[in-house]
């Protein structure tokens, strides 16, 4: 059992202070405690600081390179530059996923391209994030969907317009160039109907009936040419309420069968055309002779 000489010894200190000009004898060390990491510990401490170490380095090696690479710079990020106007992309880009943005314009001196390998869908949401518009550009057809279609001109003015209702088209001349024409399946209402210069206008109804209706009257007027109607069956001129006006030198129907003679009173079922003094025109059974005559009842 240690008595209280041993631990006073035991905790004695190793190096005493003296004054000057005295000199004590240090005392022998019998307990030496060590303090610190010795050994196999040590060793890994420092491969483990020495590792640290290695990945600072590579990391900041790799964040340079990551900041050369894609050209990050105090005002954007390569071609992106940060404005007080929004984001400038210089060049071309690839999106992989959808875009939003409330504007997109190129710049003054190019055009806006949008190419896509499949197609290039533009859609126009509402509040609640439902689609009211889209517009599909394909390979091989352009498709809107949405409640009304417009094409306006660079001041404004509506030129073409699509709804459920009706189609508008706002030009001043709508002109067909294919060569078979403009073809209608229904009914057509315009106040005129134009050819190109020097081109001939046909109206034509390979199947069914022409009617031009018009609660004024019909105007069919060639500058430079004839006019031929041409029918299958019977041309009708009707007036419901009026004459029917042939205003030309010469009226000319060469087709008319004429008879020949015969005994008096034989009309071979044929009828003289006679023409009124105020021109009025009236049918008169054909005989050997011209039966007209200049006060017929017709006439008065």
């Amino acid at each position: 059992m240690r008595t209280s000489e041993d631990t006073e010894q035991m905790v004695r200190e190793q190096y005493t202070t003296t004054t000057p000009g005295t000199s004590l004898e240090r005392p022998k060390n019998e307990y030496v405690y060590k303090i610190g990491i010795y050994g196999w510990r040590k060793r890994c401490l420092y491969l483990f600081v020495l590792l640290l170490l290695i990945i600072l380095v590579v990391n900041f090696s790799l964040t340079v390179w990551i900041l050369k690479v894609m050209w990050f710079s105090p005002t954007g990020m390569g071609h992106l530059r940060v404005t007080k106007e929004g984001l400038r992309l210089e060049g071309e880009s690839e999106f992989l996923f959808p875009l939003y943005a409330k504007e997109i314009h190129s710049r003054v001196d190019s055009s806006l391209l949008l190419q896509s390998t499949h197609n290039v869908t533009v859609n126009a949401r509402n509040s609640n994030g439902e689609v009211t518009g889209r517009l599909n550009v394909g390979p091989k057809m352009v498709e809107f969907h949405g409640q009304q279609f417009q094409i306006n001109s660079k001041d404004g003015k509506p030129l073409f317009t699509v709804d459920e209702n009706e189609v508008v088209i706002g030009t001043d001349k709508l002109r067909v160039t294919g060569p078979e024409g403009a073809l209608f399946e229904h009914s057509v209402e315009t106040p005129l109907v134009k050819a190109e210069a020097f081109k001939q206008l046909r109206l034509e109804s390979p199947t069914r009936s022409l009617s031009m209706d018009a609660p004024r009257g019909i105007n069919i007027k060639a500058q430079a040419g004839n006019i031929e109607a041409l029918s299958q069956m019977d041309i009708k001129l009707h007036s419901s309420d009026g004459v029917l006006l042939l205003d030309a030198e010469t009226v000319r129907l060469p087709k008319l069968p004429e008879g020949t003679r015969g005994g008096s009173g034989i009309s071979q079922g044929l009828y003289e055309i006679c023409v009124c003094p105020d021109g009025k025109l009236y049918l008169s059974v054909a005989g050997v002779g011209s039966t007209c005559q200049e006060y017929s009842r017709v006439c008065q």
